[in-house]
């Protein structure tokens, strides 16, 4: 089922997201930890694509297996990075294939190594092309991303709202955000989004916190911010896991309630392919969880 069709709902969608591990130990914990989630009984799962396609055949073969085998509605992941339009047409013809109806279409990272995104040779160098190429061959149902507190090789962020314009406007039907701790920044963002013309449904994206290291060099990566508030809290507990895991996942908790009580038309986890943290925040949110 297409997931614009399932934002329509009348109650809010929980989605978890994935990323192809790299060896069998890893893949058999991330089908553990996708079993574990399915009693949360989510409106989709998503499967992440790595730089350059390195992780393209798993991704690929997971969605298949989540929707076909686990029966989960899901979403694969295309970048831009690394490939050709036929090369992309290829992945697109095999997620066809598996019935696969929904794919988030992003212009990707640079690979490790490179610090700037470079085109390639008879590919596309902005999201919206590849959204513009799907959706004159396809009938996918296709997300964007959109980043609440700007892209960090945007010069600012109204430019970086003509980006997402241009995304949505080549077919893009919802779009998912980028991770954020403070809905300050969530908020402002649909405030800006909405005046911009943007008028797809926009999903916020929650990360709970469970490694401190860790979520330091993701935000530093992607340009997100940690409340002052928040870090001060949980520096001092940052070599201690159960802690800073309880901190983490009562923020989130915190976040996804303020969120859901402002009418979000549903909530993305990126799960980093555990299960414990989301489990707990969705036991929280159990009344309001989708049918």
């Amino acid at each position: 089922m297409k997931i614009i069709d399932l934002l329509n709902g009348d109650k809010p969608c929980f989605s978890f997201e994935f990323f192809p591990p790299k060896d069998d130990d890893g893949y058999d914990r991330l089908l553990e930890t996708i079993s574990n989630l399915k009693a949360c009984n989510p409106t989709y799962v998503s499967v992440t694509y790595g730089a350059g396609g390195s992780t393209r055949a798993k991704t690929i073969e997971i969605v298949g297996r989540i929707k076909n085998q686990i029966g989960l509605e899901s979403m694969a992941h295309l970048t831009c990075v690394g490939s050709t339009k036929d090369e992309i047409k290829s992945v697109l013809d095999s997620l066809e294939a598996q019935g696969i109806e929904n794919v988030l279409a992003l212009r990707g990272d640079p690979p490790q190594g490179e610090e700037k995104f470079v085109k390639s040779e008879g590919g596309f160098g902005f999201a919206n092309e590849l959204v513009e190429f799907i959706k004159k061959r396809y009938a996918f149902c296709m997300g964007v991303a959109g980043y609440p507190e700007g892209h960090l090789e945007c010069p600012d962020k109204e430019q970086d709202l003509d980006n997402l314009k241009r995304k949505v406007d080549a077919g893009g039907d919802f779009i998912v955000t980028q991770l954020f701790f403070d809905n300050k920044f969530f908020f402002d963002f649909v405030e800006r989004a909405r005046a911009a013309g943007i008028h797809a449904p926009i999903i916020p994206g929650i990360m709970p916190i469970v490694n401190f290291k860790q979520i330091k060099r993701f935000t530093k990566m992607c340009g997100a911010t940690i409340p002052e508030a928040l870090e001060n809290r949980m520096a001092p507990y940052q070599d201690d896991p159960e802690t800073v895991q309880k901190m983490g996942v009562e923020h989130a908790t915190r976040q996804c309630e303020e969120l859901l009580a402002q009418g979000v038309p549903g909530v993305h986890f990126y799960t980093l392919n555990r299960s414990t943290a989301t489990l707990q925040i969705m036991e929280s949110l159990n009344g309001l969880k989708t049918g």
